[in-house]
């Protein structure tokens, strides 16, 4: 079963997870106010779309997930295998949130154990990974691209959780919308990046000089590797290329907006 489901036509809920206080999640590109080419629920102010239209859209998804704009938390994202733990006192609650805040620079992945706080991040056709530990609190979100997959930004967060004293037995993880293998040709130099032992089951010859390459697969054993149990892996059926519900970096040949991963608990 798809474990991303509907709330609205802006927002899709891990819908097992929605059973406890967690609201994690990721948008869809609908109802938002946005013009083309970001039509219309486009997250990101780093795409040249109308800042202000950025922001009611940013608006109305706090409305839906009951989550004020000063209460997010995003980082830079920047292709790097970076973590950073959110806490009160770090100073860091909102950042990234508004037009006039910057996010935390040079972070992929957020943690925090802190309520009523959202860690968020943009996506287009990377990974969105979203962690859960029910016994101990800790959350997480991080964005996977090939560079941090590859660099195995998932080792990244599952080591970081361990340092805080995560069993790492009792952790869930949700694997979101990104593009699919079918949808994702690469050439020889990000072949020759992934890892060799897994290469035959994530990679695919397309023609003389080119590959697909199944980057949620592939963040799904790294996870497995770093000791997650394989029943507590949740993996989406959705294509963000495939799926006209999502923007789409590559097949909106880069110009387009951006969907919101989030996780808080309440």
């Amino acid at each position: 079963m798809e474990p991303f489901c509907y709330n609205n036509e802006r927002v899709l809920f891990i819908e097992k997870w929605m059973t406890t206080n967690i609201v994690a999640g990721m948008t869809t590109r609908n109802g938002g106010v946005s013009e083309s080419p970001y039509h219309t629920l486009n997250t990101g102010f780093h795409v040249s779309d109308d800042p202000n239209h950025v922001l009611k859209n940013r608006q109305l998804i706090a409305e839906d997930l009951n989550f004020p704009l000063d209460q997010w938390v995003l980082g830079e994202q920047v292709h790097n295998t970076n973590v950073f733990i959110v806490e009160d006192k770090s100073g860091v609650i909102g950042a990234g949130s508004t037009i006039n805040t910057n996010p935390i620079s040079g972070v992929d992945g957020l943690i925090t154990k802190e309520k009523n706080i959202l860690l968020a991040a943009f996506f287009a056709d990377c990974v969105p990974l979203f962690f859960w530990d029910p016994t101990s609190d800790w959350i997480g979100i991080a964005h996977a691209g090939w560079r941090g997959t590859v660099n195995k930004m998932a080792s990244a967060m599952v080591d970081t959780f361990k340092q805080e004293n995560v069993n790492i037995a009792n952790l869930h993880v949700a694997i979101g919308p990104s593009i699919c293998k079918e949808n994702y040709q690469v050439d020889q130099k990000v072949y020759e990046q992934v890892p060799k032992k897994w290469r035959g089951e994530v990679v695919e010859k397309d023609g003389e000089q080119n590959y697909l390459i199944d980057l949620p697969r592939l963040n799904e054993l790294i996870l497995q590797e770093e000791g997650v149990d394989e029943a507590r892996i949740l993996r989406t059926n959705y294509c963000t290329y495939r799926d006209p519900i999502f923007f789409s970096h590559r097949k909106d040949q880069q110009k387009t907006g951006r969907m919101l991963g989030f996780i808080g608990r309440k």
